[in-house]
């Protein structure tokens, strides 16, 4: 996918970009707090807490692996994201995040095959589930600090809604991004700016977004 957009012309400060985004991206929401903290078990077996990933810009998501529609899809959708990232030289600086809320099923083992039937890059992108001395409910506490509920029904699924995080590298919440219909060159500018600390596309003279992005 080849998308077009205005240059830097010069660095904005995080405020013009959420002002920015606020006016042109209808899904986007400013946040700036702390993000909960968590400790939970990764794909490979290590413990992984939010301390162990300052220093990077999160993009951060909750799912469950049965889901039998929004969440693969969710997934997918940051999956382009990541896609658009990783053409970047941010692939070193962001880290994507997915957070089970059904830890009785989904194992590490079932996090690696989730991921693997999907073609992600795990290089910077990572599956999280409880560890096994943590209660069943862990994860979906978690997503409920982050503001969202992830509540069973009989059927064995869970009913919830769509959110996008975005975390700074220094482990504070700075936006949500809800639902699916947000444009992903959005949620990759907003990650620019985290990344930088500023810098946001300004300008006239249109260019591929590429180049604006290695603004360091």
């Amino acid at each position: 996918m080849i998308v077009t957009i205005a240059p830097a012309a010069r660095a904005h400060s995080l405020d013009e970009v959420d002002a920015m985004l606020g006016d042109k991206e209808k899904y986007f929401q400013a946040i700036d707090k702390p993000a909960p903290d968590f400790r939970l078990q990764a794909a490979d077996g290590r413990v992984v807490q939010l301390a162990d990933l300052r220093g990077k810009v999160l993009v951060l998501h909750f799912i469950y692996m049965s889901c039998p529609d929004v969440c693969p899809l969710h997934t997918e959708r940051l999956a382009d994201i990541q896609a658009m990232v990783n053409d970047t030289p941010m692939k070193d600086r962001v880290r994507f995040v997915t957070i089970t809320t059904d830890p009785s099923k989904d194992t590490p083992e079932m996090l690696r095959d989730y991921a693997a039937a999907r073609g992600i890059d795990t290089a910077n992108w990572l599956f999280l589930t409880t560890t096994p001395d943590q209660p069943e409910d862990t994860t979906r506490k978690l997503a409920e600090a982050f503001g969202h509920k992830f509540s069973k029904t009989d059927d064995g699924l869970q009913m919830h809604g769509i959110v996008t995080h975005a975390i700074d590298k220094g482990g504070r919440w700075k936006a949500n991004f809800h639902g699916l219909n947000f444009d992903p060159v959005n949620v990759v500018t907003f990650v620019n700016a985290l990344t930088n600390d500023v810098g946001v596309p300004h300008g006239h003279e249109k260019k591929s977004w590429r180049s604006w992005m290695w603004d360091w």
